[in-house]
């Protein structure tokens, strides 16, 4: 399996509270994956995907080498790396963890005293059968436009359909401005959504970012009835790697 590699060469494997959605302040051990099909030019985890010598831009400007970001390791070799911490809830992230479905059910039979097991995933990919057997939750973030990203690219609306049709998925939007509400609706149709299946999230890697954002944001929920999510990994320790 590809996974981010932290500076001191080891994996990004590490035992947090989930900063997002649903399970917001839930204990969790987080697998932070590698590789990712989408290239969005905030995105927080760059050093998944953006590789030197490849043409996507990002508004941080740094590319990054794989040898450096990547390192590979067997289910078997991974699955003590999460059980050590003796947790019952499994954040599978990346990257784009859809990307490395069948090693993924392979690691989650590794590990029969994690209960809950959280996908997080940009809902391009169609998961298989027996992966949507071992999630307990999908996390679906669809990308808009604010991504900096064709609308080909970022919507897969085969993908989408099914993970509205699962009851276990719910539905995260990162916004940026009011603009991006519009696409939230729409989409909200096309998919059939109710309100309370969708989670609003501001973007921003600083305090102070999510606070701006989050003011108008918090108020457009509550008329709205979406669910708001914070950033508190943020909010509680910046934009630090495995935390």
């Amino acid at each position: 399996m590809k996974v981010s590699r932290l500076a001191d060469g080891s994996p990004e494997i590490f035992h947090t509270l989930q900063g997002e959605g649903a399970s917001l302040g839930a204990p969790a051990v987080f697998l932070r994956l590698s590789l990712c099909n989408l290239h969005c030019h905030w995105c927080d985890t760059p050093y998944t995907w953006n590789w030197e010598k490849t043409p996507w831009k990002h508004q941080d400007g740094v590319k990054f080498s794989k040898e450096d970001q990547i390192i590979e390791l067997s289910p078997s070799e991974i699955a003590p790396l999460i059980s050590q911490y003796h947790c019952d809830r499994l954040v599978l992230t990346g990257g784009e963890p859809l990307l490395q479905q069948g090693d993924l059910v392979e690691l989650t039979n590794l590990l029969p005293d994690t209960s809950f097991f959280e996908v997080e995933t940009n809902g391009t990919k169609i998961p298989s059968d027996d992966f949507i057997k071992i999630a307990t939750q999908f996390n679906v973030s669809p990308k808009l436009s604010n991504s900096g990203m064709d609308e080909k690219l970022r919507l897969n609306f085969e993908a989408l359909d099914l993970f509205a049709s699962i009851k276990t998925a719910l539905f995260k939007f990162v916004v940026c401005n009011q603009t991006d509400l519009d696409e939230v609706k729409e989409l909200q149709s096309k998919l059939g959504l109710d309100p309370g299946r969708i989670y609003l999230m501001p973007e921003g890697r600083d305090a102070e970012t999510l606070q701006q954002r989050s003011l108008w944001l918090a108020d457009i929920c509550r008329d709205q009835g979406y669910r708001f999510s914070p950033r508190l990994h943020v909010l509680l320790w910046g934009n630090e790697r495995a935390k």
